[in-house]
């Protein structure tokens, strides 16, 4: 009896499981930066259409290699060209769908009673009441590399090194901001604008001359099994209305070719 029970469980969780990847109509790996934009553009994307798309968020150099070793997404969004560029001369992507959705920027991002003067930009995290200082891992998160370049290019970072705490992504990064684990942060402008974030804190632009362009890229995977959503889904990013959205949490959208 045990024995029969356990294989109804098991055909139930069986079914089920195949029941909510019917319903998925393309899955997408997106960088953390993404988080709020892309619920927006989801959601108006699925109202036009009816399709679903299901996003998972994470750092592009983590996603890279876990779509190398065979991560059942359909498309990649990336926090930067160069990691789908790589998928792309590997052969694990679908021809011709490399596509430079937008430029990010990164900002310095404090919570709104802290007594930092951001008019002084990077260099009052030399500030001895800067105790921690959150960035993404500069070893897979692009907005990491930006914010070292930056640090760099200002003469702090060889001083404050020791300070840092990396976030796994750069959505980690702002929650240990917003959440008092750090008392500044080096954060994506996109989430310093999203509602979460806004009414907690205030931040400072970081000069782009201060950090390589951060051009961000997306793709359709050669394996995806849903390739005609994933089109279709690419093709609603190019749009206009899509561009607006965009720029509204602080990204830089290539003008259309």
């Amino acid at each position: 009896m045990r024995f029969n029970s356990v294989k109804k469980t098991v055909g139930l969780a069986l079914f089920l499981f195949a029941q909510v990847c019917a319903a998925q109509d393309a899955t997408v790996a997106a960088a953390a930066d993404l988080q709020f934009a892309m619920q927006d553009v989801v959601a108006r994307f699925q109202k036009k259409t009816g399709k679903t798309v299901s996003v998972i968020y994470g750092s592009s150099g983590n996603f890279t290699q876990q779509l190398r070793n065979g991560a059942p997404f359909d498309m990649f969004f990336s926090a930067n060209l160069d990691y789908p560029k790589q998928l792309e001369s590997e052969g694990l992507t679908e021809p011709g769908t490399l596509y430079e959705y937008a430029k990010g920027k990164i900002v310095l991002w404090v919570v709104k009673d802290s007594r930092l003067d951001l008019s002084k930009g990077l260099l009052v995290l030399l500030d001895p009441i800067v105790k921690k200082i959150a960035i993404a891992n500069p070893q897979h998160a692009p907005y990491g590399k930006a914010a070292v370049a930056a640090m760099q290019k200002e003469g702090v970072y060889d001083r404050i090194d020791e300070r840092l705490v990396l976030g796994e992504n750069i959505s980690q990064t702002a929650s240990f901001v917003s959440s008092g684990a750090a008392d500044a942060g080096i954060i994506a402008l996109s989430l310093a604008l999203a509602p979460t974030m806004k009414n907690k804190g205030r931040y400072t632009d970081i000069p782009a001359g201060d950090y390589p362009p951060i051009e961000q890229g997306c793709v359709i995977m050669k394996s995806s099994k849903n390739k005609e959503v994933a089109r279709q889904f690419l093709e609603f990013v190019k749009t206009s209305e899509v561009s607006a959205l965009l720029r509204s949490y602080g990204f830089d959208v290539p003008a259309a070719k």
